[in-house]
């Protein structure tokens, strides 16, 4: 844990020291230099509590934090988005007096997102859920001249209110059955409860409030205006890193009490046939409302939608196979499946955001036509863009085919197999608008063939991406690896 709170201190530090840089006259880049080697420096940070096996050896923060596998593959997870994120805000956005603050609850939001990824308490979570959103509210309507940016603000932070707010309602009626708010002490708790109506409907808020976040439907509602109102940076955290906090704390508190408590005691309504459900409704309709759109900031706002459906197949695996004592090789190889496809997801959308936000800026143009001939204008951009979308549809030998391959052979032959046929349909029906939009930059003629300047930090920051995602696709092995032996400490 030393290694965790160092994380915490040089992260807290950095959020609250740059905002000072603010006062001094012709220096706003220095907040953002500070604030990029923080963030790097909590990667080492949390890489070297991964190497040391997370052993906690100073008991700082009494039992608010927990030092295992899970927490550290969700907090590089962040860290690295929030790094990528920080760098391409440094080159895209304009110079001004604001720079210091963006940077500072840019930092905060990752610190509050670390936080999310180590709780072990439920109140630390709740405080953790708000550092990480409040910040993301401001950064969502940073760009306050524009219209769009102003209506993503105002409805993201209406939306996460309520979101907060119904998590709270939950945290107090788990806090009223079982006396403690310690993720420990309720399952011991829970674990004596037979059936209590109270403990199901906390269960179900926290679904609800957790699903705000994983914008799994029908809370995803603020989604697709709030990413393409954003600044194109700031969507990129959105769909690669906040969004992953949703999924740590779903795990660490709704698959954690599920692996003791039933929701119901009938075999129908249960959290595994509830997760089951909102996974073939979520991928169903992001898939078919992103062969729709024209904009591809949409585009890819209901393309990850899609994708927190399949996420949720392995999560409802491993709910069935707690519930009921069956399967429990299935259970953790879905939820092993989930969490590489978290890992993974970071990647390709990471990847696909940054490519858009670069056509964006240089072209000045969001819609689909802006993407005709890309790749004669634009070929390293239009390149990851169109590895991402492979990975995206599960392309082998591509990273994202791995983890769905785990997420569907999890299901395949247990009762929620049903589930599995709809995940293989509907992976199928994405390459339908991944391969329109690949066609598009190769095949259709642009307006002009005239080149135009891809920025040296693209280039670079795409070059690892795309390495990442032909890599682990080639050498998946050690990944898996380390998201089962995650999947692994979730149980009690």
């Amino acid at each position: 844990m030393d290694y965790i709170l160092a994380a915490v201190v040089v992260l807290g530090a950095a959020a609250l020291g740059v905002p000072v840089l603010q006062t001094a006259e012709r220096r706003f880049r220095i907040g953002a230099y500070a604030s990029m080697a923080a963030l790097a420096l909590a990667i080492v940070m949390v890489a070297a509590n991964t190497v040391n096996g997370g052993i906690s050896t100073v008991p700082y923060f009494g039992n608010l934090l927990v030092s295992d596998p899970l927490g550290d593959i969700f907090a590089l997870v962040v860290l690295s988005v929030t790094l990528a994120v920080a760098v391409a805000s440094f080159y895209s956005s304009p110079n001004g007096p604001n720079i210091p603050s963006y940077y500072s609850l840019l930092v905060f939001s990752a610190l509050g997102m670390v936080l999310l990824s180590y709780s072990a308490d439920l109140l630390m979570l709740f405080v953790a859920w708000e550092l990480m959103s409040l910040p993301t509210y401001v950064l969502a309507g940073f760009d306050k001249k524009r219209i769009q940016s102003n209506e993503a603000a105002a409805k993201y932070a209406i939306l996460g209110a309520l979101s907060s707010a119904i998590i709270l309602y939950a945290i107090s009626l788990t806090y009223g059955v079982a006396g403690t708010t310690q993720m420990s002490g309720v399952v011991a708790r829970l674990a004596l409860e037979p059936f209590n109506p109270l403990v199901s409907v906390a269960i179900l808020l926290f679904v609800v409030g957790f699903g705000f976040k994983m914008s799994i439907v029908p809370f995803h509602m603020w989604v697709p205006d709030a990413y393409e109102g954003s600044p194109p940076a700031i969507a990129t955290l959105f769909a690669t890193a906040t969004k992953k906090a949703g999924f740590v704390a779903a795990i660490r508190v709704v698959l954690v009490i599920a692996t003791v408590y039933a929701l119901a005691p009938n075999s129908v309504f249960t959290l595994a046939n509830v997760l089951a459900v909102l996974a073939v409704i979520t991928m169903t309709l992001g898939n078919v409302a992103a062969l729709t759109q024209k904009s591809m900031t949409r585009l890819l706002a209901y393309s990850s939608i899609a994708q927190a459906g399949y996420i949720l197949v392995g999560f409802s695996i491993f709910a069935y196979s707690q519930q009921t004592g069956a399967f429990a090789y299935n259970g953790l190889l879905g939820l092993t499946g989930s969490i590489f496809h978290v890992v993974n997801h970071a990647i390709m959308k990471g990847a696909a955001f940054l490519a858009a936000m670069v056509v964006l800026t240089q072209l000045k143009r969001g819609d689909l036509g802006a993407y005709n001939g890309l790749a004669k204008r634009m070929p390293i951009t239009a390149f990851t863009l169109a590895v991402s979308f492979l990975a995206l549809a599960g392309v082998p030998p591509l990273n994202g085919f791995w983890s769905k391959l785990l997420l569907f052979v999890s299901v395949i032959n247990t009762p929620l197999a049903w589930v599995a046929v709809a995940a293989i349909l509907n992976s199928a029906f994405s390459l339908g608008y991944y391969f329109w939009v690949i066609k598009r930059m190769y095949l259709d003629p642009g307006e002009s063939t005239e080149r135009v300047k891809e920025p040296l930090w693209s280039v670079v920051l795409f070059a690892v991406l795309v390495g990442l995602m032909i890599g682990i696709g080639l050498f998946p092995q050690q990944f898996i690896s380390l998201a089962s032996s995650a999947a692994s400490s979730v149980i009690p």
